[in-house]
């Protein structure tokens, strides 16, 4: 997979996440465990992203 495509997924997946944690922030109850889990992932997305555009950069 290329450097190119690994970030473009990466970021789709990111995406994803915000989406999910906007429509469980809305519900009526958020779960916050569960908001606090997506938190947390797309955190480490967010850092793996950075990585490689970091590496590529160098």
């Amino acid at each position: 997979m290329s450097l190119q495509s690994r970030l473009a997924s990466l970021k789709d997946r990111h995406a994803s996440l915000e989406m999910r944690i906007a429509d469980e922030d809305h519900r009526p109850r958020p779960d916050d465990k569960e908001l606090s889990r997506l938190k947390v992932e797309k955190l480490h997305l967010k850092q793996e992203m950075e990585r490689l555009r970091t590496s590529f950069a160098s």
